[in-house]
């Protein structure tokens, strides 16, 4: 009797959105016992990033019913996390941060199965981001929630009259902190706008003046970058500067450590040259908990019908007072990201090492690097080297016979294109149609080529 009585209270609060009906719920929403079990059973959420965010989404998703998660994270744990990354601890540091989370949280809620995975998002294929109901984000990054969403994005598919076909959404909840403010947003793929829509949301980057950085530095900031955009070419001659590699990021810490001494200027510390380089959002506990609480709810909502989700993007305020807003944003009709894709024609000669030439070329696209698959296979990978092995020979076959001589399909490029003068990951949907194919209409031709 005592373990029933426990039991219930624990779910107490989730029962009373999934077991009884009201007036905001969704159009398909069935409450009951076995929608709890559904969500146990058949519902699989990714986390996306396991830092401050991170933490509070794996931890609050647990506890919210979900029982098949799984996060991932390229970063290690490092002494400056433990203070708002509550599932670490000091014994951890130099762990990989996905699996850490994964077993702390599997520790305190009882039935939850996370798989964690320590690498890059870019390092794992559609076919992985496919077996998802929701992603959640939780990250730092403007590139990696950049090329999270062009992920999701690549799923959706159109009817023939440019209309996106419900079961091909594949929703992501989004959050993201700075200091006291913070935002969530539910972002369904050709339905609400995605990231790429509103990406003027996101203030740029700022850039100091080569001149000030080379004579006259005045903060840490400026001898970061001096080291970061000035020494290190002077350096390491021909080599290019990785960012996520922590031996790269300590020489540019120690030189900009060398500078700011020089010059009498404090400040300079590793978490600071992290976050000038990677230009990381800084993070506060109690903002991070809020921002996720909103998440997780969102995540709940699209799983379970329990009620209508955000429509569609929440602002917080916590730098003097609280404040709250909700704005629903109007999605680009024309964007390149959640469209129906970039229309492309082609006579049937053309080979594959062509189409990858053309994509570099397309003032749309202006792809470098182009990685091809048509219909989850890999046509060309530029990496790592033992697929580009596997992979070389179809380079100079045609593309038509490598999607099996069809007149039109989809298909999806990987590579990195330029956005503000700074290299990114980006995917790209593809609307392929060949010329003079029995199936391609007149009129179609005459459409692409407008």
């Amino acid at each position: 009797m005592v373990e029933s009585t426990v039991q219930e209270s624990r779910s107490r609060d989730l029962d009373k959105l999934l077991l009884r009906p009201g007036n905001l719920v969704g159009s398909n929403f069935e409450p009951g016992p076995g929608l709890r079990e559904d969500l146990k059973e058949y519902v699989r959420v990714l986390v996306v990033g396991a830092g401050g965010l991170g933490c509070e989404l794996l931890k609050d998703l647990a506890l919210s019913g979900f029982r098949e998660l799984e996060v991932i994270d390229m970063d290690r744990i490092e002494v400056t996390n433990l203070n708002r990354q509550f599932l670490f601890r000091l014994d951890d540091v130099g762990k990989p941060k996905a699996e850490v989370a994964a077993k702390r949280v599997m520790q305190r809620v009882s039935g939850v199965n996370i798989v964690p995975h320590f690498c890059r998002i870019e390092d794992k294929e559609l076919e992985f981001y496919s077996n998802f109901s929701i992603i959640a984000l939780g990250l730092d990054s403007i590139e990696a929630r950049s090329y999270i969403n062009s992920v999701a994005c690549s799923f959706l598919e159109y009817d023939a009259d440019d209309n996106p076909q419900e079961e091909t959404v594949k929703p992501m909840v989004d959050g993201g902190t700075e200091g006291f403010q913070g935002h969530a947003r539910v972002i369904m793929p050709g339905l609400t706008p995605c990231f790429e829509c509103t990406i003027w949301l996101f203030p740029p980057q700022v850039k100091f003046p080569l001149c000030t950085l080379a004579e006259t530095p005045r903060t840490a900031a400026h001898c970061i970058e001096y080291a970061h955009l000035i020494k290190w070419d002077e350096v390491h001659s021909g080599k290019a500067f990785d960012p996520d590699d922590p031996e790269h990021m300590k020489w540019v810490y120690v030189e900009a450590s060398k500078r700011a001494e020089f010059f009498g200027i404090p400040g300079v510390t590793i978490s600071l040259t992290q976050g000038v380089v990677k230009n990381i959002i800084p993070a506060i506990a109690s903002t991070n908990a809020i921002i996720s609480a909103a998440c997780a709810l969102e995540t709940l909502k699209i799983a379970s019908g329990c009620s209508k989700t955000l429509s569609n993007y929440l602002t917080y305020n916590g730098a003097e007072g609280l404040h709250t807003k909700v704005t629903e944003f109007v999605r680009e009709k024309d964007c390149l990201v959640c469209g129906p894709g970039v229309l492309i024609e082609l006579e049937t000669s053309v080979t594959l090492q062509k189409f990858i030439d053309l994509l570099e070329e397309h003032p749309k696209l202006l792809l470098s690097k182009a990685s091809i698959a048509h219909r989850g296979k890999n046509l060309y990978m530029q990496a790592p080297p033992v697929l580009e092995e596997m992979t070389r020979s179809n380079l100079s076959k045609t593309l038509y016979e490598l999607m099996g001589k069809i007149p039109k399909d989809v298909v999806h490029a990987t590579g990195t294109t330029k956005k503000n003068d700074k290299k990114t990951s980006c995917l790209r949907k593809l609307r392929v149609i060949f010329k003079g194919v029995d199936g391609i209409t007149d009129m179609e031709t005459a459409a692409g080529g407008a």
